[in-house]
């Protein structure tokens, strides 16, 4: 294969699939070339090789040359880079722009009438699910913490106080000033600026590691929704797991009284 792992694996987290990966490095190795010629040195199946280059044009990575045969060049890298950033930001625009549209129009009465009759038709207990990702799981927390009325109770881990600073402070900022009370226990790092700035919206205690042996994360708002976390922070972003439940059972009556213990055997972060 063409190119080192460490560079396909780069290319990959861009969101270049196999194909694009190996098709483009080969184009990159020769300048221009045919989809035949690429289709070999690529190792890609011929039938699938037109399909993906044209993918690789409306990207930004590959420019199509008219005539017969068709011919294909290579984009250099860094301008490669920057059409594919600029694409990303035009699609992630009108995307939003469609979604907006979608709030304000007709049809989000509808959908909401959807939801409430389905809501209505299961138990608390049912609205359980696994979390995966840790892109999904802030996801979770953020609208928890937009909904919360009353309380909002965590435990957290250091890495845990970095992320609720650095994604969570403007949806928490915003609780509070509707009356929520947060308050955080942690676990901390020697890197104690997370707490500082969260101390601006929470009341932020350290836990003490001689009377608490916990090791981890989870979070519960209003005594009626919870996650909790299935991994430490050093599995993989995308491995990231979490358990969340609607269930006032396990919310109330299971961790609260649980984080109320945390709670009075921590001191302040201050």
């Amino acid at each position: 294969m063409i190119g080192s792992s460490k560079a396909m694996d780069a290319l990959k987290s861009i969101g270049l699939n196999l194909y694009e990966r190996r098709l483009w490095v080969a184009l990159l190795a020769r300048g221009t070339s045919t989809a035949g010629e690429l289709s070999e040195i690529a190792n890609v199946p011929r039938s699938r090789t037109y399909d993906i280059l044209q993918s690789l044009a409306e990207k930004g990575f590959v420019v199509v040359q008219t005539g017969k045969p068709i011919k294909y060049v290579a984009v250099p890298p860094e301008e490669a880079f920057e059409r594919a950033k600029k694409k990303m930001e035009d699609d992630i625009r009108e995307m939003q722009e469609k979604i907006e549209s979608l709030k304000s129009s007709a049809m989000i009465s509808e959908l909401n009438g959807f939801y409430k009759k389905g809501i209505k038709l299961i138990s608390p207990e049912d609205m359980t699910g696994a979390l995966k990702g840790r892109h999904s799981v802030s996801q979770q927390l953020n609208t928890m913490f937009r909904d919360a009325n009353q309380k909002i109770a965590i435990v957290t881990t250091p890495d845990g106080l970095e992320e609720l600073a650095k994604k969570h402070m403007d949806v928490l900022r915003k609780a509070k000033e509707k009356g929520v009370e947060i308050k955080i226990a942690a676990t901390l790092g020697k890197n104690t600026e997370a707490a500082d700035t969260l101390s601006d919206v929470a009341q932020v205690r350290a836990l003490d590691k001689k009377s608490t042996a916990l090791s981890g994360k989870f979070f519960i708002v209003d005594g009626k929704e919870m996650v909790l976390s299935l991994t430490d922070s050093s599995v993989h972003s995308s491995q990231d797991m979490a358990l969340w439940s609607k269930s006032e059972y396990a919310a109330g009556n299971m961790l609260e009284p649980l984080f109320e213990m945390i709670w009075s055997n921590s001191k302040s972060a201050k």
